[in-house]
Order: C-alpha cells, then sequence, then structure tokens
C-alpha cells in the first residue's frame, strides 16, 4: 500500500524521476530524466534511465531514490512553507515511482532473466520502503498542515494535500506500532502472492493433446506442438508411432480454439483444461482474498470491497452491487433471448437431435451464426488490417483529434528490451514534444500475457519553463508471421489496440503541476473511460477509411463490410454485457464478506453464474484461478462498467456527430484528458458532456444508462 502513490491499477500505474524543483531549497544533483531523447547514438540504460544499464543497475536506481528521498523527509521536517512541502512530496512520489514502475514494466516483458530476478528484487526493497514513508507522523502532519492551509496553495496543490493526506490514514498511519507492523506484513505477502498468481499463469497455462491431429483445424496449426504415442494397429504384434497435436489452453490459445473448432470433444476438453488451470491458484486467490481481508479489516474497514471502493465515485460496495444488479435485470431479457436463439441454432446445425447448449458451444455457434448472417470471413477482414496499418491510423486520429504527430525516433544503445520494440513521440507544432511512447506489440514466450499500457514516467511541471514530459509503453501480444510486416490483426484485436491506446493518450495530453495527478492517475471508476472511449473509434467507417487498407491490393475497406461487422458486433451484445457484470459481481462477492470454509471461490463463481445467467457451469472448473483483474482491479472490476456506460453517453453527445473534428478533439483534450486526476471526477465528466452522464444514489455516484441501452437497442425500465 502506497499512501504517496495514488492508487490506480497495476497496469495504469505511474512513476517518473524528476529533478528537485526548489532550486536552492534542496541539495541539488545531476539527475537524468527517463526516456528523453538521448545523443543519437550515445548509449544509456532501459528506458532511458542512466541507473539501467545493467541488471544490477536497479540496486544503484533504489539506492539513490532512497537517498534523495531521505533528503525530501529531511527538507520537509525543517518546515518549509506548504507549497513546498506539496512540491517535495510530488518529488518523493515521483522518485519511488520510478523505480517501481520501471521494475514492473521490466519483470512483465523483458526476455533477460537476470533482469527480471534484479526487478522482482527492486520491486520489493521498494515496498518495505513505502512502509517507512507511509508511517513517517513527520510527513503525515506536514501534509495535514498543508492541507488546512488551502489558501496559501493553488486549487491542484490543495487537492494533491487532502489526497496525500487521506492515502496516508487509509495506509494505517492512525494504528499502533503492532498494528502498522502488520499492515507493513500482510503488505509485502499480498505483493509476493499476486506475483506467484501470475506466474503460475506463466507457468501451467494448460494443454490438451489431440489424436488424430486431423480433428485440429488448419487455421489453429500455428498454435500446436506435433507429438507422438506408441499405438499398435488391429493383428500387428509391433507398435507405430502415432501423430497428434498439442494444445496449449492459455487464454489467447483457448479464445482461438472455441471459436473455430468443429469437433465438440475437442472444443469440451480445451474449455475444461484452461478453466482448471493452474490448479496452484486456487490456494493463491484463497491467501489473496484472506490477507486483502484481514488488511481491510486492522484498517477498519468492513471488507476489502469496501476499502477498495470507498475513494472512489461510487464510494461503497451497497452503491456498486445496487448498479450491478439494475444493469443485470436490464439486460437478462435480451440476454436470455440470445441464448436461446444460440440453442435453436445448434439445433439445426445438429438436424434436430437435441443436445443441450454448452458452455464450450458459445464461441464456435456465435461466431458461425455472425458469420452467415452477414456473410463474413474473419481472413477477410483481418487482410484490411495490416498492423502497421493500424498504428498508421492511430497516428492519423492524433492528428485530427489534436494536431499532433507520432513520429519514430531511434532507440539509444541499451534503451530497448527487445529487438521488437519501437519508439514514438508525440509532437504538436506549437506545443512541441508532449511526450513519448514505446510500442512493445508482439507475442513471446514468457511476456506479460494480456494487452496493458504501463506508465514509465508521470508528467509534472518542474520548474516555470521546464515540463517533465510523460513516457509511456503500450504492450500487447499479438500473433502472426515471423516477417513483422507480414502480422495482420483481427477486428477485436484492433479495438484492443485503440483501447490501449486511449490509456496512452490520457498518459500523453496530461498536463497536471503533480505528476501525482497525472494521466490515468485518477480514481478507478473513472480510469477506463478514455479507453472505452477509443474503442468506438476502431469501429467507425469514417475512421477505418483513414487507414484499413488491403495488405496487398491497398483497397481501403468497403463500407458494406464495416457495416457488417457492426452488426455482427451488436447480435450477441447482451450476452457480453451479461459477462461483464457476472465478473464484476463475482469481483464484489469474493472481496466482500469473508467467505467460509464451506463456500470457496468456485461454488461463489458458480452459484453467481446461475443466478444470473442462463449458462451452465461446469463443475470442476475454476475460471477465477487465471482472471488477472481480481489482483490489479480487486473489488473494482465494475469500473469497466462505468466506463462503457461513460463512453457510450461521450460518444453519442460529442463525437459521434464528427469523431474526427477538430473541435470534438479539443473538448475531449482540453475539458478532460489533460487534466489527469487534478479534478474531481463528477465535475471532468459533466463539463465535458453535461449533467446527464451521471446519477446520485446512496451516497455515490454511478452512471446514466441511456446511452449504452439506445446503443444496444436494450428496452427496459430505465432509471434516468
Amino acid at each position: 500500500m502506497l499512501s504517496l502513490i495514488r492508487k490506480t491499477t497495476r497496469k495504469v500505474s505511474s512513476g517518473a524521476i524528476l529533478k528537485s524543483c526548489y532550486l536552492n531549497c534542496l541539495s541539488s544533483r545531476s539527475i537524468h530524466a527517463a526516456a528523453s531523447a538521448p545523443h543519437e547514438g550515445a548509449a544509456t540504460g532501459l528506458y532511458g534511465f542512466e541507473q539501467l544499464k545493467s541488471p544490477k543497475g536497479f540496486r544503484r536506481f533504489v539506492d539513490e531514490a532512497i537517498e534523495r528521498s531521505g533528503e525530501l523527509v529531511t527538507f520537509i521536517s525543517s518546515m518549509p512553507s506548504s507549497a513546498e512541502v506539496i512540491r517535495a512530496m510530488d518529488e518523493i512520489s515521483n522518485r519511488v515511482c520510478s523505480v517501481f514502475d520501471s521494475a514492473e514494466l521490466c519483470r512483465q516483458t523483458h526476455p533477460d532473466r537476470e533482469f527480471v530476478e534484479e526487478a522482482n528484487k527492486a520491486a520489493m526493497r521498494m515496498s518495505e520502503y513505502f512502509h517507512f514513508l507511509n508511517t513517517n507522523h513527520t510527513l503525515y502532519n506536514a501534509v495535514k498542515k498543508a492541507e488546512r492551509e488551502a489558501h496559501l496553495l493553488t486549487h491542484e496543490a490543495h487537492m494533491a494535500a487532502h489526497f496525500l493526506r487521506v492515502d496516508f490514514e487509509r495506509a494505517g498511519i492512525h494504528l499502533s506500532a503492532e498494528r502498522l507492523d502488520r499492515v507493513n506484513q500482510l503488505s509485502i505477502e499480498i505483493s509476493q502472492l499476486c506475483q506467484e498468481y501470475k506466474e503460475n499463469i506463466v507457468i501451467d497455462p494448460g494443454s490438451v493433446d489431440i489424436f488424430p491431429p486431423m480433428r485440429v483445424p488448419n487455421n489453429l496449426h500455428h498454435l500446436v506442438k506435433p507429438i507422438y504415442r506408441s499405438s499398435k494397429s488391429f493383428g500387428s504384434i509391433s507398435s507405430m508411432k502415432e501423430k497428434g497435436f498439442r494444445l496449449m489452453t492459455d487464454a489467447d490459445s483457448l479464445s482461438s480454439i472455441l471459436q473455430y473448432t468443429s469437433d465438440d470433444e475437442v472444443r469440451k476438453m480445451a474449455y475444461v483444461k484452461g478453466n482448471s488451470s493452474p490448479h496452484a491458484n486456487l490456494d493463491v486467490l484463497d491467501k489473496i482474498i484472506a490477507t486483502r481481508h484481514e488488511l481491510a479489516q486492522i484498517l477498519g474497514y468492513k471488507s476489502y470491497a469496501e476499502f477498495a471502493v470507498t475513494p472512489n465515485m461510487a464510494s461503497s460496495p451497497a452503491v456498486v452491487v445496487s448498479f450491478l444488479q439494475e444493469l443485470s435485470n436490464l439486460v437478462r431479457p435480451s440476454a436470455d433471448e440470445e441464448f436461446n436463439q444460440i440453442r435453436e441454432f445448434k439445433l439445426k446445425k445438429r438436424f434436430n437431435k437435441f443436445e443441450d447448449l454448452e458452455p464450450w458451444d458459445e464461441a464456435y455457434y456465435t461466431s458461425m451464426m455472425k458469420s452467415t448472417a452477414y456473410n463474413l470471413n474473419s481472413s477477410v477482414i483481418s487482410s484490411y488490417f495490416p498492423l502497421s496499418q493500424c498504428i498508421e491510423g492511430l497516428k492519423t486520429l492524433v492528428n485530427s483529434l489534436f494536431g499532433a504527430s507520432f513520429n519514430s525516433i531511434p532507440l539509444a544503445p541499451g534503451e530497448s528490451w527487445h529487438p521488437d520494440v519501437l519508439k514514438l513521440s508525440l509532437h504538436h507544432p506549437e506545443e512541441g514534444d508532449l511526450g513519448y511512447l514505446y510500442l512493445d506489440l508482439y507475442s513471446r514466450k514468457g511476456k506479460y500475457p494480456g494487452c496493458a499500457h504501463f506508465a514509465i514516467q508521470g508528467g509534472c511541471k518542474v520548474s516555470e519553463m521546464e515540463y517533465q514530459l510523460p513516457v509511456v509503453a503500450l504492450v500487447c501480444n499479438f500473433y502472426g508471421s515471423r516477417e513483422r510486416s507480414n502480422v495482420r490483426l483481427n477486428h477485436s484485436e484492433v479495438e484492443t489496440l485503440f483501447h490501449e491506446f486511449g490509456h496512452a493518450l490520457h498518459s500523453l495530453l496530461s498536463r497536471t503541476e503533480y505528476q501525482h495527478f497525472s494521466g490515468t492517475r485518477v480514481v478507478l471508476d473513472l480510469a477506463e473511460t478514455p479507453s472505452n472511449l477509443f474503442e468506438y473509434y476502431a469501429s467507425d467507417y469514417r475512421v477505418l477509411r483513414t487507414f484499413a487498407k488491403h495488405y496487398s491490393t491497398g483497397e481501403v475497406i468497403p463500407e458494406k463490410l464495416v457495416k457488417s461487422m457492426q452488426g455482427a458486433k451488436k447480435m450477441f451484445a447482451a450476452t457480453e454485457l451479461q459477462r461483464q457484470i457476472l465478473y464484476a459481481l463475482i469481483d464484489q462477492t469474493l472481496f466482500g464478506e469473508r467467505l467460509t470454509s464451506e463456500r470457496d471461490t468456485s461454488s461463489v463463481v458458480a452459484e453467481l453464474k446461475r443466478q444470473c445467467t442462463s449458462w451452465k457451469h461446469v463443475d470442476g472448473t475454476h475460471w477465477q484461478t487465471r482472471f488477472f483483474h481480481l489482483l490489479t482491479y480487486g473489488a473494482g472490476y465494475y469500473s469497466y462498467l462505468y466506463a462503457k456506460c461513460f463512453a457510450a453517453t461521450i460518444w453519442e453527445k460529442l463525437c459521434q456527430e464528427d469523431p474526427l473534428s477538430r473541435s470534438t478533439g479539443t473538448a475531449l483534450r482540453t475539458k478532460f484528458l489533460q487534466h489527469g486526476g487534478s479534478k474531481e471526477p463528477v465535475d471532468l465528466l459533466k463539463d465535458l458532456v453535461g449533467d446527464g452522464i451521471i446519477r446520485y444514489c446512496d451516497g455515490g455516484v454511478i452512471p446514466d444508462i441511456t446511452s449504452l441501452c439506445k446503443e444496444m437497442d436494450i428496452s427496459g425500465n430505465l432509471v434516468v
């Protein structure tokens, strides 16, 4: 728990190194800003940090951060002005974040095991140092004094003082020494357990062996590993080697298997294995839940859910659950109708031989139904989305909306962690460079398995003449040819790319005075709004025609094809929304009231699935053992649904009429993105599109759902 670091999520965490900005007040020393533009050809360290020229450089990185933070703590104890206190506190946060977030990105993406191990050690050392900072009464008292002296501070500085004071108290500074030590111990245990949970997913993704190999469709052969087993033919005494295929059941591979495999038994085997791996995480997840629950109770909360939700717009688990249940009840009739349509379609395909609809049937039959209804072919769609063209599309989008350009710049020796990594600068013709973006887009062994936005350095004001530029990394896992220029995306992957790009823009366009509020460092239930909004851009023909061109002919994607893609996407929208509601309810329940030994995590998942959907739960499966968001968004997964509703309203009221106009981009930037977390989230939303975007409920804030329901053609008694 980091009281000096605003709590968001791992994938939108922030960090930076900041030069001393109070001149003679503190001893100065030369500090290299992360990922600035090094002199061409000059060697540097990982992400542009001079300290990280070798794995052991992480040790020096930690030492320097702790040393400088110690100087700042001493300075604060000398009772400087309130403005100087907040500036010093922000530099402490800046320093420790630079180490922690660099270590986090490194251990998730670096192919060199020595770098990963040193990054793990650095993260653990910083976690221990956070305890010292979080329990320092000199810092706490200085922050309280600064908050009381609001008249001497800017609005943003006063907000920083307020949030720092609240974060200190949420970290337990009011507790006895014994209980505070227990909080620190639990925080370290949680960090270690979360790392173990992630490593187990990489180590044990699960696999199924398929014989004969013809049961695996050709378009999945890039996922298989040939295997052999001994067999005897009838009447023969000698054994033969029978060939088969081994299919890994990690999340991405499983998704493809379930969508493209016609063999029911293969789909079933893959579904069961994929949703039962890794088994070791059942115990790890139980420990995470128990440890978080104990931590929350020591800090004075009834549950970890209450601890996690209280600072957010929702303000309480009761408000969250009320919102989720309202949405669940509203979507249930449409989702049940879609369920029946899938069942009827399967029945026809089985020549009216009744077979129950199984969970491993959904992706296969819905994909077939979409293709039948709209004559869609996934390979035809992907032919218009070469990854290189998609990146050009992002550049075009930024230029249209904000008048800025992404320019490729060379990586200095030692700056990159893999040959695939690219670096772009975001440049405005009048404002100069706005920030830097690393792209690490291709799948490889040992890499973080999903798609995520990692902040390396937050933006902040260094002096009246200097602004520390934000630096972020966009990490994806796109499969494809070894020839990178031939990699093409399916449309779902295009949406994912645009989603993560929305996070990156939130960071890069932020212009806050303090890095404490930079970019995605907002309340959790607002953080996913820009990313969800930019998914709309990935489906709008007016946007797609600017970059979606056939990889061989250069033909612009036909409008008719895009309309078919849009229609297919809406076909089972209620089912997908219902799934997200289920995930959010599971998340709230697991981190809510303490589970009894008789009611384990698997029984919670099974019970909620039966209550909220018409789909079966398969006994023995435990999907929750590889759902990363239980770690990164513990009791906060509902924020995706908040964001979905907010984004639907913003798109309808601001973007839909002319999504590429400069006026649209100016509104998004000046009223929302540039403020990061330096304005109240409700004010940001209302300033952007007016009062109708939110509702008030039992002391909390929930999204208005009118635009989302209109978009999805969901009828019902909307509460507006």
